[in-house]
């Protein structure tokens, strides 16, 4: 009997013992299961950041790419813009010197159509009749006359005279001149010898036109009229007078 149950005894031992191998067995095989599936999913973490974290800096590199090919196209419209500036300084510098010269031109137009007083060097040129002579039997040859006064204002116009008064009154483009025995008419005007014709302008060069061989100042002489030129480096001209 004593055997017997020893006999049980070592079999319910034996028993329990295998259970508890297994049981063992698969607690570390669970374990390990476990441990290498968490290993697994952390480095599925760390790869997945890895792959974010790449992609995100490729994204800052392209950007990075394209602003330098921004900047690049900015220096370029800028160089555009530069040379446009500098186009545009030249014009305008080229326009101004152009602008300036057109109000001078203007003036100086102005100054000829009497439509602005005219202020300047220039000369005077005196014409009175010639002395009286008995041998003359018409006194009208050697008196002044418009002709005599025109072939002076033209003469001084194509040498260049910026202004033109007789006896003081400024000529006009329209300007009427005419002749009533020993005075003249000029718009309306009446004026008595000996008349003053003042001329603005270069002095040397209106006189030079004046005294040439043949030329007004031989013709007035031969004419019987009295002419004499003085410069003057100041002659001043009322516009309406």
């Amino acid at each position: 009997m004593m055997n017997n149950k020893s006999n049980k005894q070592e079999k319910t031992k034996s028993l329990f013992s295998r259970k508890y191998l297994v049981l063992f067995i698969v607690c570390i095989i669970t374990g390990f299961i476990i441990g290498f599936s968490y290993n697994l999913s952390k480095d599925k973490k760390t790869l997945s950041s890895a792959s974010s974290q790449y992609e995100q800096e490729n994204q800052y590199l392209e950007d990075l790419i394209s602003q330098k090919e921004r900047n690049k196209e900015l220096v370029g419209e800028l160089a555009e813009l530069e040379e446009k500036i500098r186009t545009y300084e030249k014009q305008y510098s080229s326009n101004e010197a152009q602008y300036e010269q057109n109000i001078q031109d203007a003036e100086q137009l102005r100054l000829l159509l009497g439509l602005s007083a005219g202020v300047g060097e220039g000369i005077k040129i005196t014409l009175q009749d010639g002395d009286y002579n008995a041998q003359l039997t018409n006194p009208n040859e050697y008196i002044v006359h418009e002709s005599h006064i025109f072939k002076v204002l033209n003469e001084l116009k194509i040498a260049g005279a910026e202004a033109l008064a007789i006896n003081g009154q400024q000529l006009k483009a329209n300007s009427y001149i005419s002749c009533n025995g020993p005075v003249i008419t000029i718009d309306g005007q009446q004026y008595p010898a000996p008349f003053v014709i003042e001329a603005i302008g270069n002095q040397d060069t209106l006189i030079a036109s004046l005294e040439l061989t043949g030329g007004i100042f031989d013709q007035l002489l031969n004419e019987q009229v009295v002419v004499t030129i003085e410069r003057s480096n100041l002659i001043e001209m009322a516009t309406g007078s």
